[in-house]
């Protein structure tokens, strides 16, 4: 069961940024977008955001690149939470609390164009790597994302069809129809190859062992616990 994570003892902020736009992928996922304000960040790093006011809060990735003039982060709503519920309702002009940003997550200079990159995602897991990718966009990379449904492949055009892979658990889609997990056993790698995981935590868990058994060194493997 997908359990929301909120922040015990939210900060109180004074970072304030006003909502430009809520963007539909699904009935219960989105992007919000607010404006950027004077943040820096790194792609790969999250905020916690809540609405202007409100004690809750939440950690999101950073879904935008490091050089658009906005912030986005990609919510999926969770009916048992605080924070995705309310962020699902508010409109354009309301103010987002945002601190951060937050992790090292992400790629070491030395390593953005100079080696093959895995990412693997679930969910809205997917979040960081598409800051990567709108950050990077001359990387040498492939995504596999891990889903229950085509329908949620979040905005799976924006990557080179090429470079994507879509893991379906419920849906047969021409993608790979299972996990992400019955997926990697057969996925051709290379020892010098990094692999960055973003999602929760049974995922990481085992794609960690799989990639282990496959002859992948400890030190390429970057894990980012999502949900």
């Amino acid at each position: 069961m997908y359990i929301e994570k909120k922040v015990s003892d939210p900060a109180i902020s004074t970072n304030f940024h006003k909502i430009r736009q809520i963007r539909f992928l699904t009935e219960s996922t989105f992007i919000l977008r607010f404006d950027r304000g004077n943040m820096q960040f790194k792609a790969g790093q999250h905020i916690i955001s809540g609405l202007k006011g409100e004690l809750n809060q939440r950690e999101y990735s950073v879904y935008s690149g490091e050089s658009d003039d906005y912030l986005e982060i990609l919510v999926r709503e969770v009916i048992e939470g605080n924070v995705s519920v309310r962020l699902k309702h508010c409109k354009p002009g309301q103010l987002l609390q945002v601190n951060g940003p937050f992790g090292s997550f992400g790629l070491e200079p030395f390593d953005v164009f100079s080696r093959k990159l895995v990412f693997i995602a679930s969910g809205t897991g997917i979040a960081p790597f598409h800051s990567l990718v709108s950050t990077y966009p001359g990387i040498n990379y492939t995504l596999i994302h891990g889903v229950r449904y085509n329908k949620e492949a979040y905005e799976r055009n924006y990557y080179d069809p090429d470079r994507y892979i879509l893991c379906t658990s419920q849906e047969s889609n021409g993608g790979h129809k299972g996990r992400v997990t019955g997926f990697l056993p057969g996925y051709v790698v290379d020892p010098d190859m990094l692999f960055y995981m973003c999602g929760n935590n049974n995922m990481i868990y085992e794609v960690y062992h799989i990639l282990r058994d496959k002859g992948i060194p400890e030190e390429n493997i970057f894990p980012e616990v999502y949900f």
